[in-house]
């Protein structure tokens, strides 16, 4: 493309050091996140540049296309925020809702069948805090109480799922309902405390554990979805327990439910 006498504006690039410290080294953890986040967002682009520009019926098209949100390929990014529904099956681990709730980033891929069923996966990154609520009778995941405190996991999740799609039959996303199973490996779990302290040199002490013993790795469930267009309203049962070993019997079962609201991008 040629630029235009008036528009000669000089672009300077330049290299992106994503996860770089001070010393001149790469951290890790930041370059495991920026590849992950390339990763979705480079597999996401044929949603981008191939947006549908007119809902019209798919087999009145002049050329014959195989990608698009109504089409035989679709691939998109998603956001989620899913809080847990519901309390512990006993005493001692009481959440505060809201607070406790699934953050998710994933990407979803699609296949049509017929005009009105679908089959797909996907690929989530999940971000699982729970909550807990500072009573008298606490014992997860001791009886010291906190100005706040949480359990935090992070969670890689695979769902395959079927769709079956309703109303208008243009070239969009359009309305559909999911159903859907899933399973997940949970890559790192954190227990995270934050109290005011009796002295004035800070105002707040966090302390923060890693590694959790007594949390499961492995989560699997099944879920819904009911959608229209980029909104959708998602439910998800998590059929796995959340404690292993000893503390099975010792810790109340946290809630297996969450609910909450997704948003396609790109």
């Amino acid at each position: 493309m040629t630029a235009t006498a008036g528009s000669a504006t000089a672009l300077e690039t330049r290299p992106v050091n994503p996860g770089r410290t001070e010393g001149g080294r790469y951290g890790l953890p930041s370059l495991v996140l920026a590849s992950t986040l390339a990763a979705l967002l480079l597999a996401a682009t044929p949603a981008r540049a191939q947006r549908a520009l007119l809902s019209t019926d798919v087999a009145a098209d002049t050329a014959r296309q195989t990608y698009g949100p109504h089409r035989r390929h679709f691939r998109h990014l998603y956001l989620a925020y899913m809080p847990v529904l519901g309390q512990p099956a006993g005493p001692g681990a009481d959440l505060r809702p809201w607070s406790s709730a699934e953050m998710v980033l994933g990407l979803r891929e699609k296949l049509r069948l017929t005009p009105v069923l679908a089959i797909g996966a996907d690929a989530r990154y999940v971000y699982l805090r729970y909550a807990l609520a500072q009573h008298a009778d606490k014992v997860l995941p001791d009886a010291a109480l906190h100005h706040r405190e949480a359990l935090a996991l992070h969670r890689g999740d695979l769902e395959g799922w079927a769709r079956l799609r309703f109303g208008r039959q243009g070239n969009t996303v359009g309305r559909y309902l999911d159903v859907s199973g899933w399973g997940g490996w949970v890559a790192a779990t954190a227990h995270h405390t934050e109290d005011e302290p009796n002295s004035a040199r800070a105002k707040r002490v966090k302390t923060t554990e890693t590694g959790l013993p007594y949390l499961r790795r492995w989560a699997y469930g099944a879920g819904a979805r009911l959608g229209s267009q980029r909104l959708v309203l998602t439910a998800r049962y998590r059929l796995s327990d959340t404690f292993r070993g000893p503390a099975a019997g010792l810790y109340p079962e946290l809630p297996r439910w969450t609910v909450g609201l997704e948003i396609g991008v790109l």
